[in-house]
């Protein structure tokens, strides 16, 4: 599925006793990332509720590779590897800008959750076919989004 970026500025709360972004905070970039891909395909937290349903992270795999600082700006490039049933794969990868080695790199399983019950149930068809309308062409430019929060 067709990968999409945004980019976060990290700021000087975010470090930790090393000067470096602690690490629980990739979690925040992370869900960050997920939420404007989603936005970006029109699926925004009020729509998600008139669909009853909401996603949550289930599990995380993060690999530390490099040190960001106050001041960089990341750049999360991510993407949908899976889609099934309750279950979303996400992958991640994130740059400093301008830089091509990596900071961090991720896997989250994403469950989709009945918002009266909190209890996994399948993926609405609106949004499958939203995501999977996504699919890239090996020629396609990645889906971008503009703004450094």
């Amino acid at each position: 599925m067709e990968k999409f970026i945004t980019q976060l500025k990290v700021r000087h709360y975010e470090m930790d006793a090393l000067g470096h972004v602690n690490n629980a905070v990739y979690q925040h970039y992370l869900e960050q990332a997920g939420i404007e891909h989603s936005e970006h395909i029109g699926f925004t937290v009020e729509r998600y509720h008139e669909l009853g349903g909401v996603f949550v992270m289930r599990r995380l795999e993060i690999d530390y590779l490099r040190p960001a600082v106050a001041g960089d700006i990341i750049e999360i490039t991510t993407w949908l590897q899976e889609l099934r049933g309750s279950r979303a794969i996400r992958r991640y990868e994130l740059r400093i800008l301008g830089k091509e080695e990596l900071v961090v790199k991720a896997e989250v399983l994403w469950v989709w959750v009945n918002l009266a019950t909190m209890r996994p149930k399948a993926i609405p068809p609106i949004m499958l076919e939203a995501f999977q309308g996504t699919k890239s062409s090996s020629v396609g430019e990645p889906l971008t989004a503009t703004d450094i929060s």
